[in-house]
């Protein structure tokens, strides 16, 4: 398999799963080929075959409720107040955003994978909460983007993608979306996702910390807008500090973010 790139799992898998140290958690060619023959080639490797098992584990999740938990201060930015299964959410503007809204999901038990994403801050997310031992990763999938994609909505809960405009069109991500409805995974988007159900854009507006040129960054504080279809159609403005004191993610100077009430009526935090 020549020109592939293989990206390892950074910790552990369910119990009586783990996969050796060393052994692929994805492999990308790099070659066009049919959605099947790509599956198959990915569910022949022991990394992968990893991966599907962990439906098994996401069933538990899945029975027990539709919304994956998000922390405190980002609930009000969701209309369901967390992620809901089987929906498509664009993150832009800001990685840290993209950290914040897998920490509480991950802490809380559920498996994301990230794709197309080659450089994904795996520290940065892991200082964010993130538990980055429940995270697959396949850096560069190639023309292959599609394919790979839709394997992991089948087999993990939340999907980190990188924008499809680098990867296929407008149908393939359409296409996407539709398989993580249809399979229940959170499709995740780093950047714009045509056909989103819902668009979070994070503007930073001010820094503290840092004095004529040195110190470190103790709070960064940015605005969030908030877009979408359906419960999510009213737009909405909130800030946020991202991070806070001690690295926390709370409200900004305008208030903490609107619950998913206020939301649903565009009401503006004050």
């Amino acid at each position: 398999m020549s020109g592939t790139t293989v990206a390892e799992v950074p910790a552990a898998w369910p119990k009586g799963s783990r996969p050796v140290a060393g052994v692929p958690a994805v492999v990308s060619s790099g070659r066009a080929g049919s959605s099947n023959a790509t599956v198959t080639r990915l569910a022949a490797l022991p990394g992968v075959s990893t991966a599907s098992r962990v439906a098994a584990a996401g069933e538990h999740a899945r029975s027990t409720g539709q919304v994956l938990p998000v922390l405190p201060a980002l609930s009000g930015f969701l209309p369901w107040g967390g992620l809901r299964r089987g929906s498509t959410v664009a993150v832009r503007g800001a990685t840290s955003l993209l950290f914040a809204l897998l920490a509480e999901a991950t802490s809380a038990g559920a498996w994301a994978a990230v794709v197309g994403v080659p450089r994904f801050g795996v520290a940065a997310a892991g200082e964010f909460g993130v538990r980055t031992d429940r995270l697959a990763f396949v850096p560069r999938p190639g023309a292959d983007f599609a394919s790979v994609t839709a394997a992991l909505l089948d087999g993990v809960d939340l999907v980190v993608a990188g924008p499809p405009g680098r990867f296929g069109d407008t149908r393939t991500a359409r296409r996407l979306s539709t398989r993580a409805r249809g399979r229940g995974a959170v499709l995740l988007s780093l950047g714009p996702w045509p056909g989103a159900d819902v668009e979070l854009r994070c503007t930073p507006v001010r820094l503290s910390g840092l004095r004529a040129g040195h110190g470190y960054l103790r709070e960064r504080e940015v605005v969030v807008d908030v877009a979408g279809r359906g419960a999510a159609a009213k737009p909405v403005r909130s800030s946020l500090l991202l991070p806070g004191e001690a690295g926390a993610v709370t409200g900004g100077s305008e208030g903490a973010a609107v619950g998913p009430s206020d939301m649903r009526q565009g009401v503006r935090a004050g």
